[in-house]
């Protein structure tokens, strides 16, 4: 539980460095990238608590990759291809093989 809850964390610092991006939402943007990097860095730490190191961090950043990418074609216009999902397919196929074989 912790492990996921830190993947979708992940998501939300690149979603803050994006509107940071915009002069009027600088400070704004940058404020929620740190408080998302904080958040899923705590939630990773507890994660370890019980995963391997190896395995918890490539299970947080396989969540917070493919999230990002949907975030990114969803609500910020970025280019999607089928190459593209079959790249974020390949990423969590990979990061089940292991979750699984842990």
């Amino acid at each position: 539980m912790y492990l996921l809850l830190a993947g979708l964390l992940e998501i939300g610092w690149p979603v803050g460095l994006k509107w940071a991006q915009e002069p009027a939402t600088r400070w704004q943007g940058i404020a929620v990238a740190l408080v998302f990097m904080a958040a899923s860095g705590f939630f990773l730490w507890l994660a370890q608590r019980h995963i391997p190191m190896g395995t918890a961090y490539a299970v947080w950043t396989g969540i917070g990759a493919a999230g990002t990418f949907l975030v990114g074609v969803l609500f910020f216009g970025d280019p999607s291809s089928v190459m593209r999902y079959i790249g974020v397919l390949l990423i969590v196929a990979g990061v089940a093989t292991l979750k699984l074989a842990h």
